[in-house]
This record gives C-alpha cells, sequence and structure tokens, in this order.
C-alpha cells in the first residue's frame, strides 16, 4: 500500500501568539514521528522559561497544546 505525502507543519508560539520556531514545514508520509525542540528560537537563540504552545497542522487537522519551560 503506497501513502502519499501531506503538508505537515509543527509550530512553537509564545503567550502573545507570535511564532518562536518552526519544528516542521514538510510533506511527510502518514505514520508517527517524533521532535525534540530544543528550546530555541528560529535564530537558535535559547527561549526564557515560561508557556508556549505548539501547533500541529496536518491539511485541515489542527491541534494545539499547552507547554511549560522551566530553566
Amino acid at each position: 500500500m503506497v501513502h502519499s505525502s501531506i503538508h505537515t507543519t509543527l509550530n512553537v508560539y509564545n503567550i502573545l501568539g507570535q511564532l518562536v520556531r518552526t519544528l516542521v514545514d514538510e510533506e511527510m508520509v502518514p505514520g508517527n514521528y517524533h521532535v525534540i525542540w530544543d528550546e530555541k528560537d528560529n535564530q537558535s537563540k535559547p527561549v526564557s522559561s515560561g508557556i508556549y504552545f505548539h501547533k500541529l497542522k496536518i491539511e485541515k487537522f489542527k491541534k494545539r497544546r499547552k507547554m511549560i519551560t522551566l530553566k
């Protein structure tokens, strides 16, 4: 069985809703994946402790979750 690829994005946002980091932005074949955020922004600078959100978007499906970073 051949699966077609689906455009997938996984982004991290701060409490103000500003984009902090794009972790995934590519075509992916359906399956299980594991992504680790190194707690850095898109400029490779460490983020401060606080509340962040990640948003997974796969075609029309969207899922948001809250994360807390502590240093």
